[in-house]
């Protein structure tokens, strides 16, 4: 079979509209993704504009954000079906870079954490995002869902906080405080809201449920005349247009302060695109192109921070419903776009009747079905070791930091995984000197009679190393190899069944293969495909120290040979 060659620079970052576009795009196909940019609009409307308040800022940046970066992303991205916008995971690292940087150093980190993603997408980097285990991402997700739900309750609950602590602890304790100015119309509403998102799912699934509850909650605060916050008494509203490009501040000093939160905002969007991207894939059964994906996310971060906007990712709620209603390719989410924005400025005035409460209750749902419960209890059930990653994962991003939790528990998985790998490899001593697959009753031509002498010939011993020999398993490989009390003239290694080899196993090997020396014993390798013995070579065992045999048997013909001939 004739191997396909690699991708070139410009196939890997060719956008997935060009694509569907040389596949033929027909007046069918555009009907297919104006019905569901259109669904996903009324979706990702209300979803916005709370996301935004949740995370510190008010709610026209949230449809800046959706419009701005939602376009480019699906303009230029990897995936047919992604759909950009703010995000409920960045609630946190958004409402804490607010609280130490003010707005403007929110852009300032959208706009770095936009090129960081270019780098990474161009460097080709975006294929190693997979590597992060399971449990980490299930850890995290549900610790954002815990903390935007904790957010949540003081709208929630109608209550009123001149400064909320952004810690959960200290959060708790001053809503705890705080209990007597609980509004009961608040209450009403934001329960109200979620009860008809549910009916709505439950009875009518295919009808917009949050768009539908936050129109009735605001006709309903609107009509009975209660005094509760709205988005025209806390912000006055929103604009009817986008604001004009502007560069942030780029000063050195104001870098470097935000250089962290930029880092942070880059590694989670990272992640959340492409796991978004790959929901995405299992639902429709294309491939996404990793690296031109976070190549488009970051143009999109980089044009949202230009309009004032603020950290935009792939989502996946609302790549899914893409997906659900019917989308053929990019077009459907860069109508997305284009429908928010004649929202905007058609009905900007209308949002000033949207009460806090309702936004509270769409997050409060969205929270709930963030936290992956089915998953988080199988992983608890499966292993005490996914367990720990998982628990650290999701108690650091809730009482500590985000990153600080997502780099901890990829540590973790890391340690596990090597754990894993080193109690795999096994050392097998004094091997039969007849290959096993061979039948006694199968005719091979110069087949040696039996002789019980030559069978169990103590002048050789062979070892057969099976697995992947790393640094993790060469410590237990050497033990293996050095608490033998035989002192045979040769020693065969099989390394057939050795799929991996680095240089802290090859320098486990050179030691032992020095210690045989002085033994004046010879040892011969055996089936070491070429990447391992490349490696062996790398690191000084190469002849005459050693022997490279492409068989056991022709290392065991080689051993006899060299123990009879004269010194």
């Amino acid at each position: 079979m004739q191997q396909r060659a690699a991708p070139t620079f410009v196939e890997l970052f060719t956008p997935k509209l060009v694509t569907v576009l040389r596949e033929g795009y027909g007046l069918g196909h555009l009907r297919s993704d104006v019905i569901a940019g259109l669904t996903v609009a009324i979706v990702a409307l209300p979803l916005s504009m709370a996301i935004a308040i949740a995370s510190g800022v008010s709610p026209d940046r949230g449809l800046y954000t959706a419009i701005v970066g939602g376009f480019l992303i699906s303009l230029l991205g990897g995936s047919r079906f992604q759909i950009g916008g703010p995000a409920g995971a960045f609630i946190v690292l958004v409402a804490a870079t607010v609280t130490a940087h003010g707005i403007d150093g929110l852009i300032l980190a959208t706009f770095l954490s936009g090129l960081m993603l270019l780098a990474v997408g161009f460097l080709r980097l975006g294929t190693f995002i997979k590597y992060i285990p399971f449990p980490v991402t299930v850890g995290f997700t549900a610790g954002i869902a815990v903390i935007i739900f904790a957010s949540q309750i003081r709208e929630l609950l109608g209550m009123s906080l001149e400064r909320e602590p952004g810690e959960l602890p200290h959060k708790l304790e001053a809503l705890w405080a705080v209990r007597h100015t609980i509004t009961p119309a608040a209450v009403a509403v934001s329960f109200g809201t979620m009860a008809v998102i549910l009916l709505v799912r439950r009875f009518r699934p295919h009808w917009p449920g949050m768009l539908i509850a936050v129109a009735a909650a605001s006709v309903g605060t609107w009509a009975v005349g209660l005094d509760i916050a709205t988005i025209g008494t806390k912000f006055g509203g929103i604009p009817s247009g986008l604001p004009a490009p502007a560069l942030p501040n780029l000063s050195p000093a104001r870098v470097m302060e935000v250089l962290p939160a930029a880092l942070s905002f880059a590694l989670l969007g990272g992640i959340e695109s492409l796991l978004s991207a790959v929901v995405a894939d299992n639902m429709s059964g294309r491939r996404h192109r990793s690296n031109c994906e976070l190549v488009s996310q970051g143009l999109g971060n980089i044009a949202s921070a230009l309009f004032g906007g603020f950290c935009v990712t792939g989502t996946i709620a609302r790549t899914a419903t893409n997906v659900r209603a019917g989308a053929r390719g990019p077009v459907a989410g860069m109508l997305h776009a284009v429908f928010l924005l004649l929202f905007m400025l058609v009905a900007a005035p209308l949002a000033a009747y949207i009460p806090l409460a309702a936004l509270a209750g769409v997050l409060a749902l969205v929270s709930w079905n963030m936290f992956e419960k089915r998953e988080f209890a199988a992983l608890i059930r499966a292993s005490w070791g996914d367990a720990v990653v998982l628990l650290a994962t999701f108690l650091l991003v809730v009482f500590r930091d985000l990153t600080e939790g997502i780099l901890v528990g990829f540590g973790l998985g890391v340690l596990l995984f090597l754990h894993r790998m080193a109690q795999a490899v096994e050392v097998q001593t004094g091997l039969p000197m007849v290959a096993e697959d061979v039948a006694d009753s199968t005719p091979e031509a110069g087949r040696v009679p039996y002789d019980p002498a030559r069978a169990s010939d103590p002048d050789i011993l062979v070892h057969r190393i099976s697995g992947a020999f790393f640094f993790g398993s060469a410590a237990n490989v050497a033990i293996a190899l050095d608490h033998l009390a035989e002192r045979p003239k040769a020693f065969v290694l099989d390394f057939s069944a050795v799929p991996l080899l680095d240089s802290t196993a090859a320098s486990t090997i050179e030691s032992f293969v020095r210690k045989a020396r002085r033994r004046q014993a010879r040892v011969h390798i055996a089936g070491a495909i070429p990447q391992v013995r490349q490696v062996l070579l790398g690191q000084g065992v190469r002849p005459p120290d050693v022997a490279y045999n492409a068989t056991v048997p022709d290392a065991l013909a080689a051993a006899r040979e060299a123990i009879a001939a004269p010194a």
